[in-house]
């Protein structure tokens, strides 16, 4: 729909930034930290882009200070951040670390006296080596409690500090991605397995946000996910099955779950067809019911157009993870959809589609389906950035990014839905996961790159007073 006038941002709207703990803390090994999963699976051959690993990463355990100090230079609202489970429990359970406690609680203190606000992801991937070891992680049950008891503890230690929590990041990716892919840990290639895995992950985000709801604690929890609406490649009755196809068993088996305690009908059947159906147990659907967020996070950087895929057709195709234009491959769920070119999106380097429009398409079906608050926890652009002489970095390609999308958000607020508050992916420049430090998504470049042995130099882009100037209206020019 046109309006005449969009309405404005909220007054108390969260402008905000993203990261992750393994992206930019670096310390991998200090005080009293444990191993996670991500320590181990960089070190296999061929998994991250020329080797690069999360032991320095961009140095934040030690230069917090100085990022929050850009951060309130900035203008931000609130910044994101994930908690590393082992550094507060290095084996994932048993005695707390208080020097890892402690750390977050002074980046959380550094924050609040700049007056932004904590925004605390409880889990970003980075699962403890022990429990992989001992049980399996996310393949056991026995994860539910140690989660639940982590959250509890952080809970405890961050009451009145931190008012907004993200309980999982991208469960539909962390899952997909270590179970169906084997391009993240654990590195298994078992769809019955990836299943089981998402079904006791639910499990455990239920059990977490009714922890926090039964320790009263103050603020609102969420999880976030990593939402790509699905489009039809044309009208053909077919490929608009395959759109349908596709947004039921990649989007609504996550979505439903999380606000109503149900999986999608069709997705399930497919699922029990398959013989991959999760294996769900007395009492686990009381509790998937039980928990209520209090709001979405939505982490939105693509759209996905579909077609018709046959029972024979394509199955799952490689990512790019180089940064050449064209290299990723093919792919799709036989008798579901593949994935097809969007001939009206531009791609970025890593051909993920360039879509704002598609952030106001995701809105306003969560606001419809769902009925829910969204925070936009993620929303970014990795590129290429080149650093002067004279150190500057003008990015206007981040800034027509990101201004498309928060012009996205607010006509999905003049349509009705209501969002919270917008973290961009990312504050500093990090660890771009598989893609090595080349993919830079940062409003601050970070003298850092695949040799590892950078300045670690922070030097301000372009997009940085951008989003200073957008903060400071309040959004008033998208």
């Amino acid at each position: 729909m046109d309006h005449k006038q969009l309405k404005e941002f909220p007054n108390d709207f969260l402008w905000g930034s993203a990261s992750a703990a393994y992206q930019v803390e670096g310390a991998w090994q200090e005080d009293g930290k444990g191993a996670s999963v991500w320590d181990d699976f960089v070190r296999i051959p061929g998994k991250t882009f020329k080797a690069t690993n999360g032991d320095v990463a961009v140095d934040h355990y030690h230069r917090f200070k100085e990022d929050v100090a850009l951060m309130k230079e900035q203008g931000l609202k609130t910044y994101r951040f994930s908690i590393a489970w082992t550094r507060i429990f290095p084996e994932g359970r048993g005695e707390v670390n208080q020097a890892g406690l402690d750390f977050y609680l002074a980046l959380i203190d550094e924050l609040i006296k700049a007056g932004i606000e904590p925004m605390v992801t409880l889990y970003h991937w980075d699962l403890p080596r022990t429990l992989q070891e001992e049980y399996g992680g996310w393949e056991s049950r026995k994860i539910i409690e140690d989660f639940t008891n982590y959250a509890a503890v952080l809970f405890e230690a961050f009451r009145g500090k931190v008012h907004y929590w993200v309980s999982l990041n991208e469960q539909n990716i962390f899952t997909s991605l270590g179970y169906l892919l084997a391009a993240h840990p654990p590195g298994v290639t078992d769809p019955k397995r990836m299943y089981e895995v998402n079904h006791i992950a639910n499990l455990a985000n239920a059990s977490v946000i009714n922890k926090f709801h039964e320790m009263k604690i103050p603020g609102k929890i969420g999880p976030s996910f990593a939402y790509s609406p699905n489009y039809p490649i044309n009208s053909d009755p077919k490929n608009i099955l395959a759109a349908e196809n596709a947004e039921d068993l990649m989007a609504h088996y996550w979505l439903d779950v999380y606000l109503w305690g149900e999986y999608p009908i069709a997705a399930m059947n497919y699922l029990n067809e398959q013989g991959i159906a999760p294996t769900i147990e007395p009492g686990d659907m009381d509790l998937l019911r039980s928990a209520k967020p209090d709001f979405l996070g939505i982490n939105y950087y693509q759209t996905a157009t579909n077609a018709y895929n046959p029972l024979d057709g394509v199955g799952a195709g490689k990512m790019n993870t180089t940064g050449k234009k064209g290299s990723s491959e093919e792919t799709g769920t036989p008798g579901m959809f593949k994935k097809a070119e969007n001939p009206f999106v531009e791609r970025t380097n890593w051909d993920w589609e360039i879509d704002p429009q598609g952030l106001r398409i995701a809105l306003r079906r969560i606001t419809s389906r769902y009925r829910v608050p969204v925070i936009i926890t993620e929303n970014g652009l990795g590129e290429y950035d080149k650093l002067t002489d004279d150190h500057q970095i003008h990015d206007q390609y981040r800034i027509d990014y990101l201004a498309g999308h928060v012009h996205a958000i607010k006509e999905a607020i003049s349509d009705g839905a209501e969002v919270l508050g917008y973290c961009t992916w990312s504050f500093t420049d990090l660890l771009s996961w598989l893609n090595g430090y080349q993919k830079r998504y940062g409003f601050v470049y970070v003298d850092q790159d695949e040799t590892q042995e950078g300045s670690l130099a922070r030097y301000k882009k372009d997009s940085f007073y951008w989003y200073q100037e957008l903060i400071k209206t309040n959004g008033q020019e998208c």
